[in-house]
Parts: structure tokens; C-alpha cells; sequence
């Protein structure tokens, strides 16, 4: 295994950095794609190996988060927040595809391994960041809140968390963890975007209760509005995924 395999053991293991990656590439080459995508099917290249294609539904499904969390991330920075932390981004590059304001600093952080494989795919792509972009390597399960700050974080400042795909493959315990860190680390104004499990702990209770102001979204109504059908017979954690935003007041 290596990290672009992703963990064995998470609940939804079946969903990699990779598999995610060509689903997001499939997406990018569709008649009417949600999004603009040139660097995952380089990703997707770099590897070389074949694995297992992804479904219409993953493809859909990858499609509609993609899409949430980029809108997410582009209402905060036009509401002014200029501070952006991408927490386990995977193979997605944000910082080089969305129009960021030139005063955007985004942080990216991920596996060390991880980011340097999708760094130098871009390099070789002579691909240029949008915005100012700090990758930190560490893995969000180590002391990332230090990392991140020895990278240039200020916890002083407004921020835009961005959590896809990651608190689902955590253990109860680690998602507390990484939500309070958030919490503790966040300003006054501050934005989090975040895609939960609908059968897990309840967050959307817990940010209320540390004054974020939040709203939810199921997978079957992101799909609705984005025009995407949700299989029936389709047996898959996804389909139980929660996106949910909010405010800290």
C-alpha cells in the first residue's frame, strides 16, 4: 500500500486519493461538468497504474462534494476571509485551480509523501498557484496545529477550514480531537466546511454549542441540486455523508 492507496481500514477506504482523483477527471470531461479540473488526470497519469475505475456514482458523488467545497471555500473568501486551511486535501489542487483573491493564503495540509507526489507533477506541469500556497506536511492524526502554525498560521485571523472527506475515516475520539483543535485555533468570524457522517457523532450539536452558526446538507439533496440521481440499490458510507458549513459568531 502507499498513500495514494489511502487507509485499508478507514470506512471508506474504497474511495482513495486516486480513485477520488480520476472520478474528479471523469467529471472535468463531462458534456456539462460542475467544475474546472485540468490537473487530476495528470495525477491519475503520474501513477500509472490502472486500478479500479470508479462508478457513475462515485464519479457523481466526488462531482457534487468537489463542487460543495468549492463553493464553500470561494463564498469565504469573497466574504473576505483570506486565510484558507485545506485539511487532508488528498490529490485535489484547490490552490492552483479556483480563482483565489491575490491576497489568499492557503495551507494544504497532508501527508508529506502525498504532497510531494502532486507537487511535482505540477512543477512538471509548470502549473502556478492562484493565491499564495504553504503545503504542510504532516498527517492530521500528529500534532498538525503545530506544524501549521510553525508554517505561518495566525490563529488571530478569520480562517476558511476545509474538511472533505476526512472525518469519516477517523475513530470518535480523533474527530473530536481535530474539530476542537479547529475550534480552538479559530477567530472570531471564522468559516468551517466539513463532510461528516450522518450515523456518527453529532457535530453540527457540538459547533452550535461553541457558538458556530451551522447548516446542513445531505448527499441526497447535494445530488438534487446539482441534477445527479442517487442510486437506490447503491450500499455505500457515502450515501450516509453530511456536508455541513458554519460560522463562528
Amino acid at each position: 500500500m502507499t498513500v495514494l492507496d489511502g487507509d485499508p481500514g478507514a470506512i471508506d477506504s474504497g474511495l482513495t486519493p486516486l480513485r477520488a482523483a480520476r472520478a474528479r477527471a471523469d467529471e472535468a470531461v463531462a458534456p456539462r461538468p460542475l467544475f474546472t479540473d485540468p490537473y487530476s488526470q495528470m495525477f491519475v497519469d503520474a501513477d500509472g497504474s490502472d486500478g479500479m475505475p470508479p462508478s457513475a456514482w462515485v464519479t457523481d458523488y466526488v462531482a457534487a462534494r468537489t463542487k460543495w467545497f468549492d463553493d464553500f471555500l470561494l463564498t469565504a473568501s469573497s466574504a473576505g476571509v483570506s486565510q484558507v486551511v485545506i485539511l487532508g486535501s488528498g490529490l485535489d489542487a484547490r490552490a492552483f485551480r479556483l480563482p483565489w483573491l491575490s491576497d489568499t493564503v492557503i495551507f494544504e495540509v497532508e501527508q508529506r509523501e502525498l504532497l510531494d507526489f502532486k507537487q511535482g507533477v505540477l512543477n512538471r506541469a509548470g502549473a502556478e498557484p492562484a493565491a499564495r500556497h504553504v503545503p504542510v506536511g504532516c498527517d492530521v492524526r500528529d500534532d498538525w496545529p503545530r506544524a501549521l502554525t510553525a508554517a505561518g498560521f495566525r490563529a488571530d485571523e478569520p480562517t476558511a477550514w476545509a474538511v472533505e472527506g476526512l472525518l469519516p475515516r477517523l475513530p470518535t475520539d480523533l474527530q473530536e480531537q481535530l474539530l476542537g483543535s479547529i475550534d480552538l485555533y479559530s477567530a472570531r468570524g471564522s468559516r468551517i466546511g466539513v463532510e461528516v457522517g450522518s450515523d456518527g457523532p453529532d457535530h453540527d450539536c457540538w459547533l452550535c454549542a461553541r457558538l458556530w452558526e451551522t447548516n446542513t446538507t445531505t448527499t441526497a439533496d447535494l445530488l438534487q441540486r446539482y441534477h445527479r440521481a442517487l442510486p437506490a440499490d447503491v450500499d455505500d458510507p457515502s450515501t450516509r455523508s453530511v456536508f455541513l458549513d458554519g460560522r463562528k459568531l
